[in-house]
């Protein structure tokens, strides 16, 4: 499996699994922009019920580390719920980020793009979020890679960000300023 594909040993599983899931971060803003080496996929999942139980199942602990039932039922009840798995053989990560009552995360998942990667379906957080998400985490830490990723979005997937929409978010979440400082900048 090449790198830039290794996301799919877990999108296939919780395709597997009927979970709603959308791919953000660094993986997403690549297929929408420049790819980059990254060593982690972003998920946002909507874990409901029985679910929790059969990840572990999906994930087994002789291919993947897996937190066990208890730790993701105690992450389903916080409100910013989060855990990790990782494939053993390849060391790459998933950082799956429970959706809760985020409104952005809702719209994401209501939002979701379906397409084929590899063969295979998946689900994409609409550009607008990942740039959202990549402003919150520029303002959080300051890393132009951020702002190069949205760069590159705005470059190659024009076309396919609805910009007014984008726009109310970034004025609903005070994203303004890192929001100009992402259209001057250059790669």
């Amino acid at each position: 499996m090449q790198e830039a594909s290794r996301f799919l040993l877990f999108t296939r599983r919780l395709n597997q699994l009927g979970i709603r899931y959308i791919i953000t971060g660094s993986v997403a803003a690549m297929i929408y922009g420049e790819p980059r080496f990254t060593n982690d996929v972003d998920i946002v999942v909507l874990l409901e019920g029985k679910q929790a139980v059969r990840l572990p199942e999906a994930f087994p602990l002789n291919e993947f580390y897996c937190p066990p039932e208890e730790a993701i039922r105690e992450e389903m009840a916080r409100e910013r719920g989060q855990f990790n798995l990782i494939h053993h053989e390849t060391g790459f990560k998933a950082d799956l980020y429970l959706c809760g009552n985020d409104p952005l995360n809702k719209s994401g998942l209501e939002n979701a793009r379906r397409v084929e990667y590899s063969g295979e379906e998946i689900c994409l957080a609409p550009p607008e979020l990942v740039i959202l998400k990549k402003l919150e985490f520029f303002r959080e830490g300051g890393s132009q890679k951020h702002l190069r990723d949205i760069h590159f979005m705005l470059e190659i997937s024009a076309d396919k960000i609805k910009l007014p929409m984008l726009e109310q978010w970034i004025r609903e979440r005070n994203l303004e300023k890192e929001w100009a400082q992402a259209r001057a900048s250059t790669p």
